[in-house]
C-alpha cells in the first residue's frame, strides 16, 4: 500500500500542476471532435518490412523511388562490411509450415534487403514464401536492438540477429488489405517504436512511457539476481555492447552471436534501481508462470525469477481515471485464459488462441490485483470476443479503447503469419466503421515493435529507453487526411500525447522525459498525431 499511496500522491501533484502547465491547457475545439480513440496494437513488424514499397513513403533505398535515406551495408562483429548476408539460421520458415526454406537455401544472399514473398522463390529455390506462411521468429531484445541500430546507421541487423539474413527481409505490402486502407487514409512513415527491444517493454511503454522496476534485484535472496544483464559501457556510462560469450563466433557468417548474459534486467542505475527490459511475467494470472504449489489460483508464483513484482508507476489509465474519462484494454482470448481450467492454461503461449500474457501491460499493475481491486479489473480489462465488438455495435466503447489481438491474429513472426492478422484487423476496422461512434472516432493501427526486422530510417536520439526502430502506423478516421503520407516525427508516446492533449490530462513523467531527451540530443520533437487530422479550429 506504501507504493500505491506514492502513486496517488504523485498523481494529485500532477493534476494540481496541470492547472497552470502549458502542456495541460484546454485543447482546441477542433480536437474535441474526436470522442472515441481506438488503438489496435499488432506485433513485430518494421516499416520497411511491411510498407517499404509504399509510393510516396520513405521506403527501402534502391527499391522505392520516394526513399529519403541511404542503405548502409550490413557489418560484421568486427565492424567490417559483410561480403554477403548470413544464412537464416535454422531455416527461414517456422516449424509445421506447408513449405520450408532451409538455412542452405538462404545462404549467399547479397548484402541488401530482399523480398520474402518473391513469386520466383528465394535464391532460385522455387520455394515461394507467401504472406500466409509463418516465418521463423527473430531476436528482438533491449540491448540487442541497440546493437542493431548501431548509433543510427542500422547496419547491425544481420550480424546481431539469431535469424541471420532473415532480418533483412520485406514483403510486397501492396498485397495486404491494410495497405489499401493506408492508401485511403493516412500512413505515418516517421513513426518509431517507443522503446528499444521487444513486446514486453513496448507494451509497458504504451501505457506509461516507462520501464518496469525491480527493486533490490541484486539482493542475495532475490529470485532475479541472476537475471541482470552483463554489458560494457563507455567512460560516460553509456551502453556499448553486451559482453560476448567465450564461444562467440568470429564472424556472423559462422553463426549467431552469443553473450555471457543477455538477461531480463538492466544493470543498477544511479538511483539503485533495476529495470525489466526483456520479457518477464505478471504476478497476476493469466501469467506464463503458474501459481505457487498450494497457492491462490489468481496469482503467479513470485519465487520464480521471471515473475515481475506488481508495478505502481503512473499510467495513462491513472490519468484518465483522475479526469473521469472512460477507458478499457480489450484482449483477444482474455476470457478463454481466465476460465481457471487446465484447458485455459494451455492457451497461454499455445493452443488455438495462443495468448501472450506479456502483451497485457495493465495486468502487471497493483491497481488491478484480482483480489483487492476486482472492480477496477472488471471495468478496465475486458475480452475482445464478448465485449469489444458488442460495445462497438451498441455505440458503448469507452473514450479510449486499446485492442490487442490474440496470438494467431497479431502478425508476430514465429507463430503468426501476415495474411491472417491483416484480414482480421481490416475486418475489425470495418465493424468499427459501422458503429454509431464512427462519426467521431479515431483509429490508430500500429505495431508494438519491429520484431528484429530491418528498417533504414535513422532513429532519433531520445532517452535511455528509446525510441527504437521505425514501425508502421495508419491513422483512420472521418477526420483523417485522405491519401496522405504523414512525415511528422512520432513514437509510441505520441498516442499518449494525443490522449493527454485531447482530454486535458496531467502529462505522464515518462513522456516529459522523452521530450526532454529528444531536445537535449538535438532530435526533432515528436508529434501528437493531430498533423494527420483535418479538424476545424
Amino acid at each position: 500500500m506504501k507504493h500505491a499511496a506514492l502513486t496517488v500522491s504523485l498523481l494529485s501533484s500532477l493534476v494540481a500542476a496541470c492547472a497552470v502547465a502549458p502542456a495541460c491547457v484546454k485543447t482546441p475545439g477542433g480536437l474535441a471532435a474526436i470522442e472515441t480513440l481506438v488503438v489496435i496494437y499488432a506485433e513485430n513488424r518494421s516499416f520497411d518490412n511491411m510498407y517499404g514499397l509504399f509510393p510516396g513513403a520513405n521506403g527501402i533505398p534502391g527499391r522505392n523511388a520516394s526513399s529519403e535515406g541511404i542503405y548502409h551495408p550490413q557489418r560484421d562483429f568486427d565492424d567490417k562490411v559483410l561480403p554477403m548476408l548470413p544464412p537464416a539460421w535454422g531455416g527461414l520458415t517456422a516449424n509445421g509450415q506447408p513449405v520450408t526454406l532451409t538455412q542452405a537455401q538462404s545462404a549467399g544472399l547479397q548484402n541488401r534487403p530482399f523480398q520474402i514473398d518473391d513469386d520466383t522463390g528465394l535464391n532460385g529455390s522455387g520455394v515461394v514464401i507467401g504472406q500466409h506462411i509463418v516465418t521463423r521468429d527473430l531476436v528482438h531484445r533491449y540491448y540487442n536492438s541497440m546493437q542493431q541500430i548501431a548509433g543510427g546507421r542500422n547496419d547491425g541487423f544481420a550480424a546481431y540477429s539469431d535469424a541471420g539474413g532473415l532480418s533483412m527481409g520485406y514483403y510486397d505490402g501492396s498485397r495486404m488489405k491494410l495497405w489499401k486502407l493506408a492508401q485511403q487514409y493516412t500512413l505515418a512513415d516517421n513513426f518509431f517504436m517507443g522503446a528499444f527491444g521487444g513486446s514486453f517493454l513496448n507494451h509497458q511503454y504504451l501505457i506509461c512511457a516507462c520501464a518496469p522496476t525491480y527493486p533490490n534485484a541484486d539482493a542475495a535472496d532475490s529470485p532475479a539476481k541472476d537475471s541482470i544483464s552483463q554489458i560494457e559501457v563507455d567512460a560516460q556510462g553509456r551502453f556499448t555492447r553486451l559482453v560476448p560469450a567465450a564461444n562467440m563466433p568470429a564472424t556472423a557468417l559462422a553463426g549467431a552471436p552469443r553473450y555471457q548474459r543477455d538477461g531480463t534486467l538492466t544493470i543498477k542505475d544511479a538511483s539503485g534501481m533495476f529495470h525489466a527490459v526483456n520479457t518477464m511475467q505478471p504476478a497476476f494470472q493469466p501469467s506464463y508462470v503458474p501459481l505457487a504449489p498450494g497457492g491462490d489460483a489468481r496469482y503467479a508464483d513470485r519465487s520464480k525469477p521471471t515473475t515481475l513484482p506488481p508495478q505502481t508507476q503512473l499510467t495513462i489509465g491513472d490519468t484518465l481515471d483522475a479526469k473521469g474519462v472512460s477507458w478499457a484494454w480489450y484482449a483477444g482470448g482474455w476470457n478463454a485464459v481466465n476460465a481457471g481450467t487446465p484447458e485455459a492454461r494451455k492457451q497461454i503461449y499455445g493452443g488455438s488462441v495462443n495468448f501472450q500474457a506479456h502483451h497485457q501491460p495493465f495486468n502487471y499493475y497493483a491497481a488491478f490485483d484480482p483480489a483487492s481491486h476486482a472492480a477496477a479489473r472488471a471495468e478496465h480489462l475486458k475480452d475482445f470476443d464478448t465485449s469489444f465488438l458488442a460495445d462497438a455495435a451498441a455505440g458503448k466503447l469507452p473514450a479510449v479503447a486499446f485492442y490487442k489481438p490474440q496470438g494467431n491474429l497479431n502478425q508476430h513472426a514465429g507463430y503468426a503469419n501476415v495474411a491472417d492478422g491483416d484480414s482480421h484487423i481490416v475486418d475489425v476496422i470495418a465493424k468499427l466503421q459501422q458503429s454509431p461512434q464512427w462519426a467521431h472516432m479515431l483509429i490508430v493501427v500500429t505495431y508494438d515493435e519491429n520484431g528484429g526486422f530491418y528498417d533504414h530510417a535513422a532513429v532519433p536520439a531520445g532517452d535511455r529507453w528509446g525510441p527504437g526502430t521505425r514501425i508502421p502506423a495508419i491513422i483512420i478516421s472521418p477526420f483523417a487526411k485522405r491519401a496522405f503520407v504523414d512525415k511528422t516525427p512520432y513514437d509510441t508516446a505520441s498516442i499518449l500525447r494525443f490522449i493527454t492533449r485531447r482530454w486535458s490530462l496531467a502529462p505522464l513523467p515518462g513522456v516529459q522525459m522523452r521530450d526532454q531527451g529528444l531536445a537535449q540530443n538535438g532530435s526533432k520533437p515528436m508529434g501528437d498525431l493531430s498533423a494527420a487530422l483535418e479538424l476545424g479550429r
